[in-house]
């Protein structure tokens, strides 16, 4: 793809400087411009009288989107987009749903059930197989667990180059396994593995990739996979379809769907697949750092105290993990307190956080934005403490307490205690 102004053509009528999002347009003097006319030419070969600006474009800036050609009345702005040139996919030969058991340490992580529930639904609908995908080392037991949660099949490799994610062997070889098979479907958690080398693999198979669903499902009249993600800031919710490319791709939200249930006189088939040729590794894992958890773990959680704005300073957070800690619960956080450096990135909640679904969601300080709320509004409970009572928050809460959190928290927490004891 490419982009050039037509000097000849170009008016200086900044229309386009006006229309650009990225602030690539800027209009300089024409006689700066080397490759342009000079001011002091008469007219130009269309006869037109030349302007002494012109636009010119930062392309460190631009995205290539187009919105300044159709807003150019004089046709000075020439875009060519390339087509990639592959073949067409002949999709009635793509067959199956498949689910990606992401593992670490050898343990299955909790998203992959709630796909494998989301995907048998799936799989009925359209008469096709359920299957997973593993990689690992040493985990036999762990593919029969897959069975047992829905899975008609388990494609399991084995080496210890899976014992710790990499991103270069994860997606070769699951590009080599997409190939091979040829699914239909093709389903992650939209964790920090899955958004690192899933993208990857859409790449390699020149195919579509939904980020971030939090629904899914099979359009009747087509049997194409309905993906449905949250779009500008969580204001509406996109429904995509990718009709002409397989595998059908998207990441999944996690706690947005029901776990499936495990069954234990299920059978099915768990096929030991070889690697073939070695897979690439650029990189090496060198040493890894675990985060010291005081309090649950934040996906797990049932109960969740979250803190934000109001909390005024990263010492306050104290008062959030004592009454976490007392209700045996996670400690999570808005944007706004992480982004001020008050707590780690892993706690926050929200659009660009974690999504979450606990039964007990407590929010001590935080207004209620559309992005937090598209990451717990789905919560069986919410308790919301703010001292101001027009906080959005109120509006999606279960319970609501205006009030001073630094009086509300520590009083509600001594009431805890005095329970408890």
């Amino acid at each position: 793809m490419s982009i050039k102004i037509l000097f000849d053509k170009c008016t200086g009528c900044t229309l386009c400087v006006k229309v650009c999002p990225f602030s690539a347009m800027q209009m300089v003097d024409r006689d700066s411009v080397p490759e342009a006319i000079p001011a002091s030419s008469a007219v130009t070969p269309t006869t037109r009288k030349l302007s002494k600006k012109v636009v010119i474009i930062d392309l460190d800036k631009c995205t290539l989107c187009g919105a300044c050609v159709p807003e150019c009345k004089f046709d000075a702005i020439d875009l060519k987009k390339e087509e990639l040139s592959q073949p067409a996919v002949a999709t009635d030969a793509y067959k199956g749903v498949w689910v990606f058991a992401e593992q670490r340490e050898q343990k299955i992580q909790p998203v992959v059930y709630e796909l494998l529930g989301e995907g048998r639904k799936l799989a009925d609908q359209l008469g096709e197989e359920l299957a997973a995908v593993l990689f690992g080392y040493g985990m036999q037991e762990q593919a029969q667990e897959l069975i047992y949660y829905g899975a008609d099949k388990v494609y399991y490799m084995d080496d210890p180059i899976f014992q710790e994610f990499q991103d270069d062997p994860y997606s070769e070889a699951m590009k080599r396994l997409v190939v091979k098979y040829k699914p239909s479907i093709l389903l992650t958690g939209a964790t920090n593995i899955g958004r690192s080398f899933i993208p990857q693999i859409a790449i390699k198979l020149y195919t579509g990739l939904t980020a971030d669903c939090t629904g899914l499902a099979i359009e009747p009249e087509t049997k194409l996979l309905l993906q449905t993600r949250p779009a500008f800031g969580g204001n509406l919710m996109a429904v995509i379809k990718c009709p002409n490319k397989r595998p059908q791709m998207a990441t999944v939200r996690h706690k947005v769907m029901k776990k499936a249930e495990r069954n234990p006189t299920r059978t099915g088939q768990v096929i030991v697949e070889p690697i073939g040729a070695p897979l690439p590794c650029r990189t090496k894992l060198i040493h890894k750092v675990a985060e010291a958890l005081t309090t649950v773990k934040l996906e797990e959680a049932d109960i969740i105290v979250s803190g934000g704005r109001g909390l005024g300073k990263a010492e306050n957070f104290k008062l959030i993990e004592e009454l976490a800690i007392l209700l045996n619960a996670a400690v999570g956080a808005s944007r706004a307190a992480v982004d001020a450096g008050w707590i780690p990135y892993s706690h926050q909640v929200g659009q660009t956080g974690k999504t979450v679904c606990p039964k007990l969601y407590i929010a001590v300080g935080i207004s209620g934005s559309i992005q937090h709320l598209a990451g717990m509004g789905s919560s069986d409970t919410i308790v919301a403490i703010n001292r101001d009572p027009h906080a959005p928050i109120f509006n999606h809460c279960t319970y609501g307490i205006v009030g001073d959190l630094f009086e509300v928290v520590p009083l509600l927490t001594k009431r805890i205690k005095e329970i408890c004891n």
